[in-house]
C-alpha cells in the first residue's frame, strides 16, 4: 500500500515538473515573439539597419533585415550607389552584410516590407568625413563630374559645387577641359542637412603656380632655347607660357622684319621656340626672343640673290641718292639714283613711289656688310639717243650761232662713278645752257 502511495506521489511530481517546463517554454516563446514584435515596431523611416543581401530581383537588391523578425527590404538601383555602375554586382554581392537606411514602408509587401537605401548611408559617412576635414582645415581630392553654367560639379562622395570664380586664380573662358579631371579642393562651406558643399581650387592653384614658377625660374638659363606656348598678345609684344612661367617677347624680338602688331604673325596657342635673354628672379620677369631662334634674313643671301639674278621687290624708302627696295623679308637693297633710269633724273621721286612693286637686277651682294646693290636701269631698253642718234627736236630746229674763235664745243662730260654711263654738261644744265648760248649769239 505504501509503495502505491509513493509511486502516485512520484508521478504527480513528474507531471508537475513537466507542466513547469512546458510553461517555461511557452513563456520563453512568448518573450521571443514579443521581442520580435517590439523589434518590428521599432523600425521606422530614417532608421539605420543592417541587412544581408539575399537576391537580385528585377534590377533591385533584396535584403533580409537583421534582428527584425524576418522582415525584408529592397534597394532600388538609384539608391544603391552614388557612383556610376553597370551591374549590381559592381556594388554588392549575395551574402554581403551592408548598412542601410529605411526610406519608407512598402504597402505591397510581395517584394519586401521596406524601401531601403545604401547610397544615403554612404553619403552620411562621407558628410562626417568631410566635416572632420573641414574642422581640421584639410583639403579633399575629387573628380570633376560635370561643367555647368555657374562652375563645376564635383563628385566627393556627395555632390560638391565649385563656383566659376573659385576654379583658378585667373580668368577662364571655357571650363569644358576640366570635366573628368581630378583636382584638390579647399572646403569653403558645408551643410549636410541641406546637401550643400561649396569647394574652391583657386587658392590651391595659386600656390601650385607659385611653387612651379619658382622651380622653373631656377631652371631657366640665359641664352638657352626652350619651347613655349603663346598665352597672350598685346600691342607691345607676346607673353609665352614656358610651362608655368610667362615670359615676354617684345614686338621687336618677334621677327627679323618689321611687324605692325604681334597678331600679324602669332596666334594664341602657337608652339614657338624662344631664346632666354634675361631672368629677373626678384621681379619674376623673363625676357625672351623668337627672332634669335630664326634664320637671319641675310643668311645665304648670295644663294638667294646671286649676281645677275632678277628679283621682285617693293620700294620701301626714297632718298636723294636712291631707293631702298625690299626683295626678301627684312632684306633691303639700294638702287642708286644712277641705276633707276637711263636718262638723268634729279630725284628718285620722278620715277618711283613708296609701296611700288618693281623688278630689279642684282649687281652685287655683301652678306658680311649686309649690303645689296640693285639696278632697275639694267632691265630697261636704252633709249635711241644713247645709241648715237641726235635728238629729234634739235634735228628739226637746229640752233644758229656765230662762230667764235675762243668758243669750244660743249663736249665736256660729267662722270658719275656709281653710274654705268656719263652725262654731257648740256644734258645736266638743260634749258639754262640753251638760254646762255642764245644770249652770247645776240651779243655777237
Amino acid at each position: 500500500m505504501s509503495e502505491f502511495v509513493e509511486n502516485n506521489e512520484l508521478n504527480e511530481e513528474v507531471e508537475s515538473a513537466e507542466e513547469v517546463e512546458s510553461a517555461e517554454k511557452v513563456e520563453a516563446t512568448m518573450t521571443s515573439m514579443e521581442d520580435a514584435l517590439e523589434s518590428v515596431l521599432d523600425i521606422k523611416v530614417g532608421d539605420t539597419v543592417k541587412g544581408d543581401v539575399l537576391a537580385f530581383d528585377d534590377n533591385q537588391v533584396r535584403v533580409a533585415i537583421k534582428e527584425s523578425g524576418g522582415l525584408e527590404g529592397v534597394i532600388p538601383p538609384n539608391e544603391l550607389s552614388a557612383a556610376p555602375y553597370e551591374e549590381l554586382t559592381d556594388i554588392v554581392n549575395i551574402g554581403d552584410e551592408i548598412e542601410l537606411v529605411v526610406l519608407k514602408p512598402i504597402k505591397d509587401k510581395e517584394n519586401g516590407n521596406f524601401l531601403l537605401s545604401k547610397k544615403r548611408v554612404d553619403a552620411k559617412k562621407v558628410w562626417v568625413e568631410i566635416q572632420e576635414k573641414a574642422d581640421k582645415g584639410e583639403t579633399i581630392t575629387a573628380p570633376v563630374k560635370d561643367v555647368v553654367k555657374g562652375g563645376l560639379v564635383v563628385d566627393a562622395g556627395v555632390r560638391g559645387f565649385v563656383p566659376a570664380s573659385m576654379v583658378e586664380d585667373h580668368f577662364v573662358e571655357d571650363f569644358s577641359s576640366y570635366k573628368g579631371k581630378t583636382l584638390e579642393f579647399a572646403i569653403i562651406e558645408i551643410e549636410p542637412s541641406e546637401n550643400r558643399l561649396i569647394l574652391s581650387h583657386k587658392e590651391i592653384a595659386r600656390k601650385e603656380r607659385e611653387a612651379k614658377r619658382e622651380s622653373l625660374m631656377d631652371e631657366l638659363v640665359e641664352d638657352s632655347v626652350v619651347e613655349g606656348t603663346v598665352a597672350r598678345l598685346t600691342n607691345f609684344g607676346a607673353f609665352v607660357d614656358l610651362g608655368g612661367v610667362d615670359g615676354l617677347v617684345h614686338i621687336s624680338r618677334i621677327a627679323h622684319e618689321h611687324i605692325a602688331k604681334p597678331s600679324d604673325v602669332l596666334t594664341i596657342g602657337d608652339k614657338v621656340n624662344v631664346k632666354v635673354l634675361s631672368v629677373d628672379k626678384e621681379k619674376g620677369r623673363v625676357s625672351l626672343s623668337i627672332k634669335d631662334t630664326l634664320a637671319g634674313p641675310w643668311d645665304n643671301i648670295e644663294e638667294k640673290a646671286p649676281e645677275g639674278s632678277v628679283l621682285t621687290g617693293t620700294v620701301k624708302r626714297l632718298t636723294s641718292f636712291g631707293a631702298f627696295v625690299e626683295v626678301f623679308p627684312a632684306v633691303e637693297g639700294l638702287v642708286h639714283i644712277s641705276q633707276i633710269a637711263h636718262e638723268h633724273i634729279a630725284t628718285p621721286h620722278e620715277k618711283l613711289q613708296e609701296g611700288q612693286e618693281i623688278e630689279v637686277k642684282v649687281l652685287s651682294a655683301d652678306p658680311e656688310a649686309q649690303r645689296l646693290s640693285l639696278s632697275i636701269k639694267a632691265l630697261l631698253d636704252k633709249p635711241a639717243q644713247e645709241e648715237g642718234e641726235a635728238p629729234a627736236a634739235r634735228e628739226s630746229a637746229p640752233r644758229q650761232r656765230k662762230p667764235r674763235a675762243k668758243q669750244k664745243p660743249a663736249t665736256e662730260t660729267y662722270s658719275d662713278t656709281s653710274s654705268e654711263g656719263s652725262f654731257t654738261l648740256a644734258d645736266m644744265l638743260g634749258d639754262a645752257f640753251d638760254a646762255l648760248s642764245s644770249e652770247e649769239s645776240e651779243q655777237d
